[in-house]
């Protein structure tokens, strides 16, 4: 038995096809990079590389891509006792295009994928009910089976006085419309303790412009400790019950976003589960930010999203300004 995960998260785990040239379409790339994805297991490894402690809980289909993501999860010190194999179906794919900007587009193929067969009656509740922090992000909760088991996933957390973390992660190939994304994505937004959204995720929510404060706190909910909307590059802005303000971003080379934000998150819940005081002390969380800043920029240098994953000392490097990137 590994050490309990101060951290759980929970979704999708799937492997992402990335074009090994930018800038070029699917149909005109020439070969695809093989690289671990899928938001809630990127923020496991995350954690994890920052010396924080993990769990993963989902589906992965019992195939070659299924067993070699677990095996991912475990060399990265991830615990892997929530994952199940399932016999019927695949392991999730999704092939990225890389824009010369490093920004990028997905196509997936699940239909379905194991990672949507996940069932309420195979969940490990004693993982989740064990965890300072239970993350999850809003893919899981498309289709059915899974849905219901995030469902009860939450609650049992929520029950249990674990910390809820959310990144909608919006992904609008996979809803039927960007109307059901909306309203699925909104359905559960207010049992959230923290959220985490990105600029772009905040205009579609809202359909408003989200460079403006008032757009953002029209997202706010009385259960929230933390808001927090990522700006790319520009850096991040932050919303409690008590203050709000912006930390800026550290300027690199940006060669695939992919997991820049994953790379964000989980080094701000490392922060938290660490010192859950950060929620009320203004000077704590913007030097939490400025972290996660730094880990999310240079999470952008590589391609793939685990492998690009920074430790702690990459982190700090960056800040010194004694590393570039």
């Amino acid at each position: 038995m590994s050490k309990p995960a101060e951290i759980v998260c929970f979704g999708e785990m799937l492997i992402d096809f990335v074009p090994d040239s930018a800038g070029v379409s699917l149909a005109e790339s020439t070969g695809f990079l093989k690289a671990p994805g899928g938001a809630p297991a990127n923020v496991a490894c995350a954690i994890t590389k920052l010396d924080g402690t993990s769990a993963f809980i989902g589906k992965v289909g019992d195939d070659e891509f299924g067993r070699m993501l677990v095996d991912i999860l475990k060399s990265n010190g991830v615990n892997s006792e929530g994952v199940l194999f399932d016999t019927h179906a695949r392991t999730a794919l999704a092939f990225v295009t890389l824009k010369r900007n490093g920004e990028r587009e997905f196509m997936f193929y699940r239909n379905p994928s194991a990672d949507m067969l996940l069932k309420e009656s195979e969940l490990n509740l004693g993982l989740i009910k064990q965890a300072k922090i239970f993350h999850y992000g809003s893919i899981s909760l498309i289709t059915e089976p899974v849905r219901s088991a995030h469902m009860v996933a939450m609650k049992a957390a929520k029950d249990a006085g674990v910390l809820l973390s959310y990144d909608p992660n919006v992904r609008l190939p996979l809803w039927p419309s960007p109307e059901a994304a909306r309203e699925g994505i909104r359905n559960i937004w207010n049992e959230a303790d923290f959220i985490k959204v990105s600029d772009d995720e905040v205009n579609f929510l809202t359909q408003k412009d989200a460079d403006k404060d008032e757009t953002v706190m029209s997202l706010w909910h009385d259960r929230l400790k933390l808001l927090i909307v990522t700006d790319g590059e520009k850096g991040c802005r932050y919303f409690t019950k008590s203050f709000k303000g912006k930390v800026s971003g550290f300027p690199v080379k940006t060669v695939d976003t992919t997991g820049a934000g994953d790379a964000f998150v989980g080094s701000l819940l490392v922060s938290i589960a660490k010192d859950p005081s950060i929620f009320q002390d203004e000077e704590k969380l913007k030097k939490a930010l400025k972290f996660a800043n730094a880990c999310g920029a240079i999470s952008t240098t590589q391609k793939g999203a685990i492998p690009a994953l920074p430790s702690t000392a990459d982190a700090q490097g960056l800040m010194a300004g004694s590393k570039a990137y």
